[in-house]
């Protein structure tokens, strides 16, 4: 498998990023392209809102935002993939170029802006895929709503029937003013309308914040998710932010930076925002994991799942398999039995 992935990464690296991104989908659509099928190491078995996993690795939204290869990706050996994110109607997002690989780096630059086939696409490909496997739906807001939440609302309404976790995205730094709704009174509000309205199907909400939030921020945000018993919060997406360190001739486009660069930061941040939650509710790290000890960390942190996407632009599929074998040997190491134990192993008491 790994040498058959070695080719079409090789071809798929002469194209511009969105455009290789487009036929990596096709290629997982075709249903052509090899899965994993070996078990994993039972030490990744973990559990999260009354359901169990076969690992705690995740993939996170951005590379599936239609609901096109849910399925194909959980057949890679993902524990979860949340798809989208999705916004009430179909929109173009911001003009191309908008995606930008830093090798060098080993980071990316986008600037996508919510593109997408909008909810009705999103609703009929995940009503016609078998409920199998850990799908989550990430719900983000149309850039000329006047309603906001609003669109929060008819996305997760919507979705319900068909996630097994929903996601209010409030971090995207590429739609205007979208990271304004992590304030404590806008945040307060948007998730208790969405609460109120999928209360007739209860399906566990979490909220996906920036890594760029300050120690006031997480202060407001951590109090809100306490108050309103959320089920969990995303640390976090893109970064605004530019560390001084980057290489790569891209590293002034506009737009989040992921991967590499993105990877103490977010892991921090994720630790501030343990140390305020005091385990009230499961967080998910997400940002710059690209091996068995970066997922290991934020695990550390005080994550119970993690997710990743931009380091497979560099390196596949067979990323997953080579981080699930790290983290399973890192475990065995340090003696802890399941990768539940090690959950905030690193957080001060």
């Amino acid at each position: 498998m790994a040498v058959w992935y070695s080719l079409l990464d090789l071809a798929l690296s002469r194209l511009d990023a969105e455009t290789a991104h487009g036929m990596a989908i096709r290629a997982l659509k075709s249903g052509l392209l090899p899965g994993d099928r070996r078990a994993d190491p039972p030490s990744l078995a973990t559990r999260i809102w009354g359901r169990s996993l076969p690992n705690p690795i995740g993939l996170a939204a951005g590379f599936d935002k239609n609901a096109e290869v849910a399925d194909a990706m959980l057949a890679q050996g993902f524990g979860l993939v949340e798809i989208g994110s999705v916004t009430p109607r179909p929109q173009e997002g911001n003009p191309r170029p908008r995606l930008f690989r830093l090798p060098e780096d080993r980071g990316v630059i986008n600037r996508m802006g919510f593109p997408g086939h909008g909810l009705e696409a999103a609703r009929a490909r995940l009503a016609a895929r078998p409920r199998r496997g850990f799908v989550g739906v990430n719900i983000g807001a149309n850039k000329d709503s006047t309603d906001r939440a609003a669109d929060y609302v008819t996305g997760c309404v919507a979705l319900a029937p068909y996630a097994d976790y929903l996601v209010c995205n409030v971090s995207s730094p590429n739609t205007p003013g979208l990271r304004n709704l992590q304030g404590r009174t806008e945040l307060a509000g948007l998730l208790k309308r969405v609460q109120d309205a999928i209360a007739a199907k209860p399906v566990p909400l979490v909220v996906k914040i920036a890594p760029d939030a300050t120690d006031d921020d997480l202060d407001d945000i951590v109090f809100v998710c306490r108050d309103l018993k959320l089920d969990g919060i995303i640390i976090g997406n893109t970064t605004l932010s530019r560390p001084a360190t980057l290489r790569s001739q891209r590293r002034g486009e506009t737009g989040g930076l992921s991967g590499v660069p993105l990877t103490a930061l977010s892991t921090e941040v994720l630790r501030k925002t343990a140390q305020r939650a005091e385990r009230q509710f499961p967080l998910i790290g997400c940002g710059g994991i690209g091996s068995g000890a970066d997922a290991y960390a934020k695990i550390r942190a005080g994550a119970t799942l993690v997710q990743l996407y931009s380091a497979m632009v560099y390196e596949g599929p067979p990323l997953i398999r080579r981080i699930k074998d790290e983290l399973a040997a890192l475990l065995a190491r340090d003696g802890f039995a399941s990768v539940s134990d090690a959950i905030g192993a690193d957080l001060t008491a």
